[in-house]
């Protein structure tokens, strides 16, 4: 089941074929992935060592070949369904208020290290979808050489100024294969989980469905 909500509540409810015909929907902007610094367990100045040659230990040959006998010993671990959303989104949610301005938004975004957050109003309820993409949006920045009082107007924006509404959202039931089909087709990063009040209880992302993919023991996304 999908949902849609903006600043005004819940403007629909109801299955994929029907969250198709919402204008608002289909017309999301693509924006381009903010890659996150030092996520994958490497430093900043892990990219000025690229094409240095390293030393290689003497036994690497030996150990390499040593795991990969390991590997073939492994047991095979029986699949495990997997269809539902409540099966693989994140239950702790980061959001930010409707109340924020821009630069408080980006300092949520920047202190839990995430590329998104939901907006909620005070009651808790979805209002929309905040990502850095959108607030490094080159047309939305100011020029270099702009005054400092634009750069201080633009941070003192409200959030319900530039995030995205009316935002759909999923509830924790949804077909996991449904989910992927909405994300390919609005290039959103990711939607929030609602429950029958509209108020968040998680987010399924696309990292979250490709990782139940690569996921050991393996998860059936088809039972």
């Amino acid at each position: 089941m999908f949902s849609v909500y903006g600043i005004s509540g819940q403007v629909f409810r109801g299955s994929l074929e029907g969250l198709r015909q919402i204008g608002a929907v289909a017309s999301v902007a693509r924006t381009n992935p903010v890659d996150a610094v030092g996520r994958d367990g490497r430093d900043a100045a892990s990219g000025l060592l690229t094409g240095v040659a390293q030393p290689v230990p003497s036994d690497e040959a030996h150990r390499s070949a040593l795991a990969a006998y390991a590997q073939t010993q492994k047991p095979m671990l029986a699949r495990h369904p997997l269809s539902q959303v409540d099966a693989l989104m994140s239950r702790t949610v980061i959001t930010v208020p409707d109340t924020a301005t821009v630069l408080e938004s980006w300092q949520i975004l920047f202190l839990h290290g995430v590329g998104q957050a939901p907006v909620v109003n005070g009651a808790g309820m979805l209002v929309g979808l905040l990502s850095r993409a959108d607030l490094l949006r080159p047309e939305r920045l100011p020029r270099p050489d702009s005054n400092v009082l634009v750069w201080r107007a633009l941070l003192a924006q409200s959030v319900v100024d530039i995030m995205w509404t009316p935002m759909p959202s999923v509830s924790p039931t949804t077909d996991i294969r449904r989910v992927a089909r909405v994300l390919l087709e609005t290039g959103l990063p990711g939607l929030p989980v609602v429950d029958e009040q509209g108020l968040v209880t998680g987010f399924v992302s696309r990292s979250d469905i490709l990782r139940a993919v690569v996921t050991d023991p393996p998860l059936d996304l088809w039972g």
